[in-house]
């Protein structure tokens, strides 16, 4: 059963070993994103299952490493490298300064249909642990000029859906974003809350948004949702 979801963007500049001297302009980011996690950890999980845009669609092995951007981090590099979206909510659990419960990683693809995605959901949720999906990816990458897709007019309308949907806890409404238009807004989040849609079914659940905005042209938004005691 799905009782807590964390939901993250995946900016390298995330990272500040990646930012380097820019990672300050980061950090109110950042921090909200720790905030997030911290919350996800709090709701006595069993396990955290890790999902975010990768090349395939299933689990995924292997960990974070910065290598790719020139970082050595970690000193030790592993034996497989995780998907941008993956390896930042890898990252953000390995950073926790905490103890972390059994994790698992999944990726979908950006083709993956809505309702793939909600099937997928289900299925990590269905067990009888108390299960809590980290969930990682971005809005749409078209809301300015400098944005990686440029200036989209309708790129604001699509991420205000989604963003009234993760503020409402609104599994339903998640499932409605159509996934053509948000491949063609380049929004890697898209596969990866509709598995949480799917994992979150008819069950209530407090929203709560820690960070909503589009810095660099791209939608970047941090929340969680826990499930109600009497859900």
């Amino acid at each position: 059963m799905l009782v807590a979801a964390a939901f993250v963007p995946t900016p390298p500049l995330l990272v500040p070993e990646i930012a380097g001297g820019s990672a300050a302009a980061d950090e109110e980011l950042r921090q909200a994103c720790r905030a997030a996690v911290a919350r996800l950890l709090d709701a006595d999980v069993d396990h955290v299952v890790i999902v975010g845009q990768a090349p395939e669609d299933g689990t995924l092995d292997g960990s974070w490493d910065w290598r790719r951007f020139g970082v050595e981090a970690p000193a030790s590099a592993p034996a497989r490298s995780l998907p941008l979206g993956p390896a930042i909510g890898d990252w953000l659990l390995a950073t926790a300064g905490r103890p972390i419960p059994a994790v698992r990683h999944h990726g979908v693809t950006v083709a993956l249909p809505a309702q793939a995605c909600a099937a997928r959901g289900r299925e990590l949720a269905g067990t009888r642990d108390r299960v809590a999906l980290l969930v990682c990816g971005d809005g749409s990458a078209c809301r300015s000029e400098k944005a990686p897709g440029s200036l989209d007019p309708s790129a604001a309308a699509w991420d205000d859906a989604a963003l009234a949907a993760l503020r409402d806890a609104d599994a339903a409404a998640l499932l409605r974003l159509d996934p053509m238009e948000g491949a063609r807004l380049m929004a890697a989040g898209r596969a990866p809350w509709q598995v949480l849609a799917g994992a979150a079914g008819p069950g209530a659940f407090e929203a709560a948004i820690d960070w909503a905005d589009a810095p660099y042209g791209v939608m970047y938004v941090v929340g969680t949702w826990l499930r109600k005691e009497s859900a």
